[in-house]
């Protein structure tokens, strides 16, 4: 059966023309008979002469016409595939399983022949995936790749073989399913080069504070005092100079820091050595010096970096010092703080935050109290704390707690059964929320990250805030507090409200139920005054002895049942040593009321093996992964948990993980761990 080549469209028009045009000459040539014969006569001789030639012509030449456009559609077609095989524009067509089936000479320059063709472009070009493959809901897709050093932007199509079936004019049952995918790469090297250099450029404010100035010229001798402080602004002036950077001292321990972006990044690559470098000056001081440093970049304005810069020297500042905070849109990132910031005799700030409390607090009508989730003795005994000062104001209080563990139970209890306490003390989140109004306050003790608290509902619905921590800061923190007291260095929240009770006005009068408490928070977070102590620590459990909180009472309430006391020890039989310094266990929540309590007890236990420099104990509980983490003085555990989502003090951490099991927590804290051996940076 033959084919026929058919003309359509607008050729085929023009080519009928002359036939219309004689039929239209016909009509002409009727209408002139009516007015003339001979006239009539001589038209009808040129249109049979008109129309022969026109026949002649389409009957004739057809072939030849034929063979034309054949000619010209196949020299056209050349054209169009010579045009795309030597487009700059590197193109290649792959077949459904992403095998390359056709490429250009663009493409082609991008590797050899024989590394592309007919070979699944994900293993010539790692940077391109098979999750990246348009789809039939998404069709076109665009990723940036880089690919020999240089960067590209792809894009990928989806072309239907059923489209082109149709656009070649075979039939569209004739079961064309299949389809290609059509990649381009659109060079942006140069582009991105421009991009990084503008970046590169752009201006980055940072502010530098020295944590202890006073303390450390007191440690050195009269005429040595100016000596130290020069020494200090060379290390700083110079440090500054090396990166091309600007230093201005605007205070008599804080500088103001102007540096290009690229400078940053030397300065993070070698992990701000400035902070080693200070802290290394000796003239005599026994005191050591320490920065804090705040960085703000990638703001939209210079203002928003200058903004970034002093929330980021707070951060530094709120977490004991010694370390640099890089601030950006979304992202804190945190070097150095690689030692602990020592404890302050000096009682000033407590006493200027009580008396702020005390102003809050008595033109409130009612006061909220509440500590972190899965509370502790810590978090309770402050806020009994708490509710004792505000009874002593004649104000309304109420803390609130909605779990309660095994080893918080007793002292709620008993809490409870006291005459400061009573049954309608403690009350639920949904109680809360219930009661706040407008002249709520609400007090936030032991915890500073928003999202952790017993009711982050609460802190919306009350427009005072008052936060009482000893935890460093974290990138969460609750936003315009009314009120912020966080103190890093002290031992616990009980201390930290022990020290405030002391200077409300009148003085706070108190049973000898909420002394234990406040007590036993203490003896808790300093695992019986081994850890984190200070002078003022002690001074604060001496106050509470003073007001009979007793030793044998709080020791009573610490112990523990006997299958708790049997999961610590199993916790301790199953540990393992791992890189020789470093103990990871688990803790099996089966049967257990409180098992991420008998894990922290259980990480505290491990330290006492010879050699281990950090325990981590791992618990399953109410579907997330539990971490306690925990050392004496060589590594910062609080960076490790953080990597993680959590925090905590250097040698007293946390992180919860969701959507994950043991074995995968396992293996992302041993995965840190390595990262941080290799990069010698403990703490």
């Amino acid at each position: 059966m033959s084919t026929k080549l058919r003309v359509k469209g607008k050729l085929r028009t023009y080519l009928q023309t002359p036939l219309l045009l004689g039929g239209i000459l016909l009509l002409v040539n009727i209408w002139i008979y009516l007015v003339s014969i001979e006239a009539g006569v001589i038209l009808s001789v040129f249109l049979v002469i008109y129309l022969a030639i026109i026949g002649y012509l389409m009957f004739f030449s057809r072939q030849p016409l034929n063979a034309e456009l054949i000619s010209f559609a196949t020299e056209y077609g050349q054209i169009q595939r010579e045009l795309l095989r030597e487009l700059e524009l590197p193109h290649a067509l792959l077949d459904e399983t992403g095998r390359l089936i056709w490429m250009n000479t663009a493409f082609e320059q991008l590797g050899s022949r024989e590394q592309f063709y007919r070979k699944p472009i994900v293993q010539s070009i790692p940077a391109i995936r098979k999750e990246m493959f348009p789809t039939e809901e998404e069709p076109t897709r665009e990723f940036d790749i880089a690919h020999d050093d240089k960067d590209y932007q792809m894009r990928l199509k989806r072309i239907s073989l059923q489209d082109v079936a149709l656009l070649s004019g075979a039939d569209k049952n004739g079961g064309y399913d299949g389809y290609l995918i059509a990649v381009y790469l659109f060079d942006h090297t140069a582009l991105k080069l421009a991009l990084r250099e503008v970046d590169d450029q752009s201006l980055v404010v940072g502010f530098i504070y020295i944590d202890n100035y006073e303390e450390a010229l007191e440690s050195v001798e009269d005429v040595g005092r100016s000596l130290l402080v020069a020494f200090i602004d060379r290390q700083v002036n110079q440090y500054v100079a090396s990166i091309d950077g600007i230093v201005r001292k605007t205070e008599k321990d804080k500088y103001l820091v102007i540096m290009r972006k690229s400078a940053l990044t030397q300065l993070t690559e070698k992990n701000f050595h400035l902070l080693d470098d200070v802290k290394g000056l000796n003239i005599g001081n026994t005191t050591a010096v320490t920065l804090s440093i705040g960085i703000g970049v990638d703001g939209l304005t210079y203002a928003q970096n200058c903004e970034f810069a002093r929330n980021a020297i707070d951060l530094a500042l709120g977490r004991g010092g010694d370390q640099a905070v890089v601030k950006s849109p979304g992202k804190v990132d945190y070097y150095g703080g690689k030692s602990e910031q020592k404890g302050n005799s000096k009682r000033v700030k407590a006493r200027v935050k009580a008396q702020a409390l005390e102003e809050i607090i008595t033109i409130r009508d009612r006061v909220f109290v509440m500590g972190h989730r899965n509370g502790d003795i810590d978090s309770f005994g402050a806020s009994v704390g708490i509710r004792a000062a505000c009874g002593s104001l004649s104000k309304e209080c109420y803390v609130v707690l909605d779990e309660i563990n095994n080893s918080l139970q007793p002292f709620v209890d008993i809490y409870r059964e006291s005459e400061d306490g009573g049954p309608g003390a403690v009350i639920t989140s949904q109680q809360a929320l219930e009661m706040a109004d407008g002249n709520t306050v609400v007090v936030v003790v032991d915890v500073n990250r928003p999202s952790i608290t017993q009711c982050p509902e609460l802190l919306k619905s009350c427009k005072a805030i008052v936060v009482l921590d000893h935890h460093r800061l974290s990138s969460e923190q609750i936003e315009n507090p009314t009120l912020a007291y966080v103190e890093s260095n002290a031992s616990s929240a009980c201390e930290m409200v022990a020290e405030i009770l002391q200077y409300f006005r009148g003085g706070v009068k108190f049973s000898q139920v909420v002394a234990d408490c406040l007590y036993a928070g203490i003896v808790m977070d300093t695992q019986s005054f081994t850890a984190k102590t200070g002078v003022r620590t002690f001074e604060a459990a001496a106050y509470l002895r003073r007001n009979a909180a007793d030793v044998t009472r709080v020791r009573k309430m610490f112990r523990e049942e006997p299958p708790d006391y049997k999961a610590k020890a199993e916790v301790v039989r199953r540990a393992e040593v791992y890189r020789r310094e470093y103990v990871i266990s688990v803790c099996d929540p089966e049967g257990l009321k409180s098992p991420t309590v008998i894990a922290a007890q259980a990480a505290n236990e491990l330290l006492n093996i010879n050699g281990v420099k950090a325990s981590f104990v791992l618990t399953d509980y109410q579907g997330k992964i539990f971490i306690s983490a925990r050392s004496i003085d060589e590594v910062n555990v609080q960076r490790l948990m953080e990597q993680l989502g959590g925090g905590g003090h250097m040698n007293i951490a946390g992180a919860q993980l969701e959507d994950t099991t043991i074995e995968a927590a396992t293996i992302v804290l041993k995965n840190i761990l390595d990262t941080m051996l290799q990069e010698g940076e403990r703490k």
